[in-house]
């Protein structure tokens, strides 16, 4: 039976994805990409040949401005500023993100531009695309916190300022130009008031009740948003520590956190072998407590000799790429120690190419399970001599302790 178009397009991405290095900027880049170009396009419909005029405007006191031109630069430059923050997957910045683009798109909706309709196609595709990769986006950075702080300060700034100016007849006294209607607008944010500038009207004082919610919710989760990553780091740098005083010789290192990497590790575990298990980002579940963890890059070598790879029995490369796990096998060869190397092979495509890298243990699980499955089917016999020499295939000869025999 032939795959199907939807599945030879999906090995398809899956080989270009490993050539390339995906895992090292897809879908970062192309989101940032798109986000970069979706504000541009938004600030290029909204003002296209009268950014020139707006911007001396702006310059000469604000007046002449219509407050309707205002939602779509903010949301350009905010989806301009946060395209940085997806190039460091930041949690932080997909969901400003998000909502920028979730913004962008119900302002077009009221919008009479002409290809306001494409553009907002253009918004709905990207959110689309934002949430199918929100796992991807798992980091907290200090980078992306702040251009998240910056963007959420001065974006109220502006709301409050121009707000501010165009109800100034609604205040007492009148605000009448841009650097008074600067200093409410600081003054109210900050919940200082002085009580020199007071609204007069409903809608006024509305609106001073709107910049005094906003302005403590903006500074509180700004405060928040630069000092989480900060105390996370902190964190972080002080596991660091614990672990290298850890004593991790001649024990095991498991890669991964497939189910045949956590399987292993929970045996070995329960036959009293000292285990370290190295992933490249911290288990939500699945792993036992009090696991010995090293969280990083398994190919680095820097990573590797944390986890204590170059004194340890052997290091299992258990990682769902199999690519990965021959990157591995090299790395650890790089550290010149005694630990003997096992490369999981998960498709019967790479197994010779794994081979290439001369692990001492190759194991191939899956392409077993798919072997046997055909052979109990048609009624061919199995032994357990066939069952190891398929499940582990050996460097060179002689004694394994890694590979059992088979019963006599």
């Amino acid at each position: 039976m032939l795959p199907n178009p939807a599945q030879l397009l999906r090995n398809r991405f899956q080989q270009f994805h490993q050539r390339t290095g995906g895992r090292h900027w897809f879908p970062q880049v192309p989101l940032a990409i798109l986000l970069g170009l979706g504000g541009f396009w938004l600030l290029q419909s909204e003002l296209g040949r009268r950014w020139q005029h707006i911007l001396d405007l702006l310059l000469s006191g604000g007046k002449g401005l219509h407050p309707a031109s205002l939602p779509p630069i903010l949301i350009g430059l905010g989806m301009l500023i946060m395209a940085v923050g997806l190039l460091l997957r930041s949690r932080l910045a997909w969901a400003m993100a998000l909502a920028l683009a979730a913004a962008g798109a119900v302002s077009l909706g009221y919008s009479d531009h002409p290809h306001a309709h494409l553009l907002l196609g253009y918004f709905i595709l990207m959110l689309a695309l934002l949430v199918s990769a929100w796992r991807q986006f798992d980091r907290t950075s200090v980078t992306a916190s702040t251009l998240f702080a910056l963007t959420s300060v001065v974006m109220l700034l502006v709301y409050a300022t121009f707000g501010t100016f165009y109800l100034g007849s609604e205040f007492h006294p009148k605000v009448t130009d841009l650097v008074t209607a600067l200093y409410f607008a600081m003054v109210t944010m900050s919940t200082v008031g002085y009580g020199d500038i007071t609204p007069q009207t409903p809608e006024a004082k509305l609106f001073a009740i709107s910049i005094i919610i906003l302005g403590v919710a903006v500074f509180a989760t700004s405060l928040t948003a630069v000092i989480a990553p900060l105390v996370t780091r902190s964190l972080q740098r002080i596991v660091s520590r614990k672990d290298k005083r850890m004593q991790r010789e001649n024990h095991f290192v498991v890669i991964g956190n497939t189910p045949l990497a956590l399987n292993t590790l929970r045996e070995l575990i329960r036959r009293g072998h000292p285990v370290t298990l190295l992933m490249r980002v911290e288990p939500e579940s699945g792993v036992p407590e009090d696991t010995d963890k090293v969280i990083g890059e398994p190919s680095d070598a820097d990573v590797l000799r944390r986890a204590g790879a170059d004194k340890a029995q052997a290091v299992l490369a258990m990682l769902p790429d199999d690519s990965e796990n021959a990157f591995v096998v090299l790395a650890v060869r790089e550290l010149a120690g005694k630990a003997r190397t096992v490369a999981a092979v998960n498709d019967a495509h790479h197994l010779a190419r794994v081979k290439l890298v001369q692990p001492d243990v190759v194991i191939a699980p899956q392409i077993l399970g798919g072997e046997l499955a055909a052979m109990l089917l048609t009624g061919e016999e199995v032994t357990a001599d066939f069952v190891m020499r398929r499940m582990f295939q050996q460097r060179g000869g002689g004694d394994d302790k890694l590979a059992p025999k088979p019963a006599p």
